[in-house]
């Protein structure tokens, strides 16, 4: 039998191409670097206020070296100063939180100079960083959680004397399944709801922006959903929109989920349960990029919040051990 030929000989393929290489040169400015980082920036998915504010921050780099100043002659000493500048010197005040974005920032830009091949070495990977926490989240506990579902369950059924309510059981399960922000469950339609397999029904996270389209995702659902579902659905009839209220109504139905469950005020928050979400993927071990993806997250703004949870699992262990 003999060897099928190739349709195209590998004298006449084209050559590999390596990983592109911005057209860029150490003796580039800060500004042109500043436009193809960018650019960088945007195809690698960063969120919009992230963009916004590394440029900022690069360009407060160039006012402070000079916009024009070659990359290629910054070292690991001008970064520093430009930060000793920044927290001492500069008359306007720089908080913990601004500053170490900024250094997150020089960071990201030399760190990208550098892997781009633009930089032999990069600069900023001995900058001073002064340490800043933000203050970690208030988590609703399991336990916390248990006695809100129990109310939500209480109403999905109804009393003697109340009508049958399945909004509130629908809302908490599916914040909980899909941590999404309150902006995204008030633009979800039936139709975003996929029960083409009933066993795995998916729910799409969708953006009419098309600048925000990297943050369209697809996330399981629990089968057992579609029932309380359902029940919505007959009892609401939403013509649009599968949540027909405002906003601050859906706000409204946490907080009193929350208050008849004996519950701190403000436990039951969007911000609140889209952390407990989280938390309880990362206690079940679930991949961390596939966290960050559920989430819709920025690898840059993954970082924080990867860090957030490592602390709050090491409070909850310090709290059993106590």
């Amino acid at each position: 039998m003999t060897d099928q030929q190739p349709l195209i000989p590998a004298e006449q393929l084209p050559p590999k191409q390596e990983k592109s290489t911005p057209p860029l040169s150490a003796d580039a400015s800060i500004q042109a670097a500043l436009g193809l980082f960018e650019t960088h920036m945007r195809d690698e998915g960063f969120a919009i206020n992230t963009m916004k504010a590394f440029a900022s921050d690069v360009r407060l780099l160039g006012k402070y070296l000079g916009i024009g100043q070659p990359i290629g002659e910054i070292g690991t000493n001008n970064l520093n100063d430009f930060l000793k500048w920044l927290a001492e010197e500069r008359g306007v005040p720089c908080s913990p939180k601004s500053y170490a974005r900024r250094v997150t920032t020089l960071k990201v830009f030399f760190g990208w100079l550098h892997e781009a091949g633009i930089l032999p070495n990069d600069p900023s990977l001995a900058v001073i960083q002064r340490s800043v926490k933000s203050p970690l989240p208030v988590v609703p506990t399991e336990d916390d959680l248990t006695k809100a579902l129990a109310v939500t369950q209480q109403l999905r059924q109804g009393a003697p004397d109340q009508k049958a309510d399945a909004r509130p059981h629908l809302l908490l399960t599916l914040l909980l399944k899909t941590g999404i922000k309150k902006g995204e469950a008030m633009a979800i339609v039936p139709n975003h709801v996929d029960r083409s397999d009933e066993s795995q029904p998916m729910l799409f996270i969708r953006y009419p922006n098309p600048r925000l389209r990297y943050k369209e995702r697809k996330l399981d659902l629990d089968p057992e959903w579609l029932d309380v579902l359902d029940e919505y659905l007959a009892q609401y009839e939403p013509p649009d929109t599968l949540f027909t209220c405002t906003p601050r109504n859906l706000e409204y139905i946490l907080r009193d989920v929350g208050d008849a469950a004996g519950l701190s005020r403000g436990l039951l928050s969007f911000e609140n349960l889209r952390w407990a979400a989280a938390l309880r993927d990362w206690h079940a071990n679930t991949e961390q990029d596939d966290i960050r993806q559920k989430l819709g997250l920025s690898k840059i703004t993954w970082r924080e919040t990867k860090s957030k949870l490592e602390r709050l699992t090491e409070t909850e262990n310090e709290e059993v051990e106590d």
